[in-house]
């Protein structure tokens, strides 16, 4: 178990070739990096992804914070390489019940200078990866930001705000609340239980596929809409009306499912929208 604040390096590998070396083409590097600190239940973790990069944040055993980051760094020469390796990576912003997780690298020009004056400025910019895998308690909340890259959110009960740029997103829910806007790409969202234990749900796409799957016998207050190209697939038998005069379309279901419940808000903007039940593809 680490200490609170201890960093470790692991081991360096660097993928490389003869024949690459020659032509001129770009050396990789990839390293690992890792932090834990201890983290009560009910306080805010955030997570600041790269501009590239997934990030997977599943439930911890205890309380506490477990981060491990996969980081990729690209050059034409080994000097290069280690000059980026050493500046790209996360710091940890950390006050009381609440914990940032910030991504750091050639993106961020006031990071630089404020590490490295003299950093090379022919390196400045230079595209990085860094893929997350970040365990917290149960029962918090999660902020979470990401550039390019998959989103994994599962086993964790709270309030989450999501952006992303492009991802494949997979959101397992638990209970809370949810606003996600999600500007390219696919999400799929799973709730398990027939009663939503928190605050509403709020998961917008512009462009892609979502698809979400709920409960045999749902309770909730549900809005699904198309807002300019694509449709609506549901699959689901016992939604009613919430206005007896308002049928459902192919851009627009606005329905009451069960005894009904929390607002559950569902958007695309050009795509489709699969409503499933569990269990039943």
């Amino acid at each position: 178990m680490l200490t609170k604040r201890t960093w470790i390096l692991s081991t360096t590998v660097v993928l490389c070739a003869l024949a690459g070396i020659a032509s001129g083409q770009n050396l990789k590097r990839v390293t690992t990096k890792t932090d834990s600190l201890d983290f009560g239940a009910g306080g805010t973790v955030a997570v600041v992804g790269a501009p590239n990069g997934s990030i997977r944040i599943e439930a911890a055993q205890g309380n506490e914070i477990e981060i491990a980051a996969e980081i990729t760094v690209e050059a034409t020469n080994e000097a290069d390489l280690a000059k980026l390796a050493s500046v790209t990576g996360f710091i940890t912003d950390e006050s009381l019940g609440h914990v940032t997780i910030n991504s750091v690298g050639t993106n961020d020009s006031k990071y630089l200078k404020r590490i490295d004056k003299k950093f090379p400025k022919q390196l400045k910019g230079l595209p990085f990866r860094i893929d997350y895998v970040v365990k917290v308690p149960r029962y918090c909340d999660l902020q979470v930001d990401v550039g390019s890259g998959d989103l994994t959110i599962t086993g964790i009960e709270g309030t989450f705000r999501i952006n992303a740029l492009e991802t494949n997103a997979r959101l397992d829910l638990v209970g809370g609340g949810v606003n996600a806007t999600l500007q390219k790409g696919s999400v799929a969202v799973k709730m398990p239980d027939r009663s939503w234990r928190g605050s509403g749900v709020d998961i917008a796409l512009a462009s892609g596929d979502m698809q979400v799957y709920f409960p045999v016998n749902l309770s909730a207050e549900l809005d699904a809409s198309i807002l300019r190209t694509g449709k609506i697939e549901n699959s689901l038998l016992d939604l009613k009306p919430r206005v007896r005069s308002v049928k459902f379309t192919e851009q627009l279901i606005s329905a009451k499912a069960g005894s009904g419940g929390v607002p559950m808000k569902f958007t695309v903007g050009d795509g489709t929208l699969k409503l499933k039940t569990i269990g039943k593809d």
